[in-house]
């Protein structure tokens, strides 16, 4: 929630949530914060039109009669904006990396904020491919919105990754003098700003797994900088990265949750007869039953326990589907073509059914094909974003007892051990029951909202700044007729 927003002329405030509600054929001026801006996707950057579904007030609450609001620039006079630095490892595929990008993008977006992106590596080798910066989708998402993005390095193959150039910490230096607030994705480029030739500015700490104890020297390296008093706040993705964290030693004080949430205007169901369009161009027929196993190629996510249940769906039924994706989750990986050859052996026959898709910028069209969206992590996970981007797409989720996967599936899906039969068994049941937990589904769309994580972010650099943000902004709203 975003809290209230009041309109004057109104008697009672209006809840923020998706839409704005104004009275119909009324203007009113709207005083709204950093977090009614984002949720309302309102840019103060020239004038435009947004349609919302709301309307004029009876004695039962609001019509239905819709509006079209139109808003105009109108920031508070001498207002300074917030810099907020954001350091990524590299760019490159993984969920962790989508989120935070969401987030950057929503905050510039809103006006409110300016973000920039200093990415230590241009260019990577990650789950046995090679990444580069302009290829990669959440690169281009961040420049359409304005944001700038510079690198230090070229290749991380080439560069000692634990020291760095004076020239690279002079061009790292003058970024970080240029912002109000770092954040860190994740605790990787910590080593970067624990050098003492960067500069001391309030940091924030975005954390996005739950096995600390996995981290090697990132951890010491979020140790350091906890010791130097350079951390603000450390944000967690789920409440098990939190308790996670803290039983490693990170002060309880520090740690706050920000659970995850996706575009909701991306990600969200679509009639049957796009539902088919995406099938067809699966070459998936429309009576299937599909499973989606959106991951990258990594031991944590479980692939051969993945391969097994498959084996298994497949053979037991033979209208069933199987779509893999993600990084390395292509038959260019030889050790996936390995593991591929281990599970069907004696029966490539089944392997017609099973697409390696790699990485797809069409998640959405990719979950609206499916009846299932499945997780088989080992260790790991915290909150994984393939389980709600599945979910708001309408995609039932059958995912191991890892994280806050718990939390996350009660009421929408099962949860399972972590056997082939009992995984391939549940999404048998989860495809009969689909019906059956739409509605759950539909209902919990507000509670994973991006906007609403975007606007915890934004409060939480508020409050690390120390008084450096932009306490308000105004916009011009008038309402008129459609």
């Amino acid at each position: 929630m975003y809290g209230s927003m009041c309109f004057r002329g109104v008697r009672r405030p209006y809840r923020c949530r998706q839409d704005v509600v104004l009275p119909k054929g009324s203007s009113h001026r709207v005083e709204c914060r950093t977090h009614e801006l984002t949720c309302l996707k309102w840019r103060l950057a020239g004038n435009h039109v947004l349609k919302v579904g709301v309307a004029r007030q009876d004695r039962n609450g609001v019509g239905v009669d819709s509006v079209r609001v139109k808003t105009s620039r109108c920031v508070t006079a001498g207002a300074r904006r917030l810099r907020v630095l954001s350091l990524y490892e590299g760019f490159f595929a993984g969920g962790a990396r989508a989120l935070h990008t969401t987030v950057v993008k929503e905050l510039h977006a809103s006006g409110t904020q300016i973000h920039s992106v200093l990415s230590i590596y241009r260019e990577m080798n990650r789950e046995r491919i090679h990444q580069t910066i302009t290829s990669d989708a959440r690169y281009q998402a961040l420049l359409n919105v304005g944001v700038q993005i510079d690198t230090l390095r070229h290749s991380a193959a080439a560069a000692n990754l634990s020291t760095f150039s004076d020239a690279e910490i002079a061009a790292a230096a003058q970024h970080a003098l240029a912002a109000d607030v770092v954040l860190s994705l994740k605790e990787q480029p910590l080593h970067l700003v624990n050098h003492p030739g960067f500069p001391n500015r309030p940091l924030v700490v975005c954390l996005h797994r739950s096995d600390p104890e996995h981290q090697g020297l990132a951890l010491t390296q979020l140790q350091v900088a906890i010791d130097a008093k350079r951390v603000g706040a450390v944000v967690c993705c789920a409440e098990s990265t939190r308790l996670a964290y803290q039983a490693a030693g990170v002060p309880k004080h520090l740690l706050t949750v920000i659970p995850n949430g996706v575009d909701l205007a991306r990600f969200r169901p679509v009639s049957l007869s796009v539902r088919r369009k995406c099938r067809r161009a699966l070459g998936i027929p429309n009576r299937a039953a599909v499973v989606v196993f959106a991951a990258r190629y990594d031991g944590m996510k479980n692939v051969p326990l993945f391969l097994a249940a498959a084996r298994d769906f497949l053979q037991r039924r033979s209208d069933g589907h199987v779509v893999m994706c993600g990084a390395g989750m292509s038959l260019s990986n030889a050790d996936l073509c390995t593991d591929l050859e281990a599970a069907f052996a004696d029966r490539p026959d089944l392997l017609r059914r099973l697409r390696t898709l790699g990485v797809r910028n069409d998640m959405p069209a990719i979950y609206a094909a499916t009846d299932v969206v499945a997780l088989t992590s080992s260790t790991g996970e915290a909150a994984p974003l393939c389980l709600i981007e599945g979910m708001m797409c309408g995609a039932i989720p059958v995912a191991t007892d890892i994280g806050d996967c718990v939390s996350i599936v009660d009421g929408h899906g099962l949860i399972v051990e972590p056997s082939p039969a009992i995984i391939s068994a549940a999404w048998e049941e989860a495809i009969a029951r689909r019906t059956e937990w739409t509605p759950a589904l539909e209902g919990s769309r507000a509670r994973f909202s991006h906007t609403r994580m975007a606007a915890a972010y934004a409060s939480v650099i508020d409050q690390v700044s120390g008084g450096r943000a932009l306490p308000s902004a105004r916009l011009k709203v008038s309402a008129v007729r459609p």
